[in-house]
């Protein structure tokens, strides 16, 4: 599983952040969205549903994708 972020949509309004159960733990947002410590995401796709601005794609079962994503200051 994996979020993208479309970088030319986004606003960095933040309101996937807020919107997300668990936003302070898997989104940061600088200027734009970028979502991080996927193993806290519930796979609810509130984040997606609730984007102003369409930028958030939740890709599910993607078979490049060994297991949920981690950036390297998870690992």
């Amino acid at each position: 599983m994996r979020i993208e972020v479309d970088a030319e949509k986004c606003t960095g309004c933040g309101i996937c952040k807020e919107e997300c159960p668990k936003g302070a733990k898997i989104w940061d947002v600088d200027k734009k969205a970028m979502a991080t410590n996927l193993r806290y995401c519930h796979l609810c796709t509130i984040c997606a549903s609730k984007c102003p601005e369409g930028a958030i794609l939740i890709i599910r079962d993607d078979p490049n994708e060994p297991g949920k994503q981690d950036t390297e200051k998870d690992i």
